[in-house]
C-alpha cells in the first residue's frame, strides 16, 4: 500500500521502487507512521517514512526522512505537518539532535514545505535521482 501511494505522489524517477522501499522498511531504526483518511476505509490518505541512523563520529544518531507521502486528495489538510511533527517526536526520543533529507531542486511545494518547518539547505547532491536531477540536503536542529 505505501509503495503505490509512492508511485502516485512521485514521477517515476523520484518514486521509490518496491524493492527499495522494503530494504529501507527493514533497516534498524526505520519506522512508517501511516495516516488514514477522515472518511475510514482501509486505504491510507499518507505516510512517513523515517530512521535514526547511528553515527561512527557523534554519540547521538541522525535522525533522516526518507519520504512523505500524502495524496493529492489530502493535501493541504495539514496532514503532512501533523506527519512531519510525529516522526520528529519520535527521532527526539530515539537520541537525534538533527533531522536530514533530500529534496528535489525542482520540488517548490516540497522546499517550501520544509523550509516553513525548519529545514534550511545545507548541500546540494548533484545527480542524486535516477533521472540526474539535483537534490538539495536539507537539515533541522530538533533537540528537545
Amino acid at each position: 500500500m505505501l509503495w503505490r501511494i509512492d508511485q502516485l505522489c512521485f514521477e517515476p524517477a523520484i518514486a521509490y521502487s518496491l524493492e527499495d522501499m522494503q530494504a529501507y522498511l527493514a533497516q534498524p531504526g526505520t519506522f512508517a507512521l501511516v495516516a488514514e483518511p477522515e472518511s475510514g476505509g482501509d486505504a491510507a490518505a499518507g505516510f512517513i517514512i523515517a530512521q535514526a541512523v547511528a553515527r561512527r563520529r557523534s554519540s547521538s544518531p541522525l535522525g533522516y526522512v526518507i519520504t512523505i507521502d500524502v495524496l493529492q486528495a489530502a493535501r493541504r489538510s495539514g496532514l503532512g505537518s501533523i506527519l512531519l511533527a510525529a516522526s520528529e517526536e519520535r527521532l527526539v526520543r530515539d537520541g537525534c539532535q538533527k533531522v536530514a533529507l533530500e529534496v528535489a531542486v525542482n520540488n517548490a511545494a516540497a522546499l517550501d514545505f520544509y523550509q516553513r518547518h525548519g529545514y534550511a539547505i545545507v548541500a546540494t547532491h548533484p545527480g542524486y535521482y535516477s533521472n540526474g536531477l539535483d537534490a538539495y540536503k536539507m537539515e533541522k536542529k530538533v533537540v528537545a
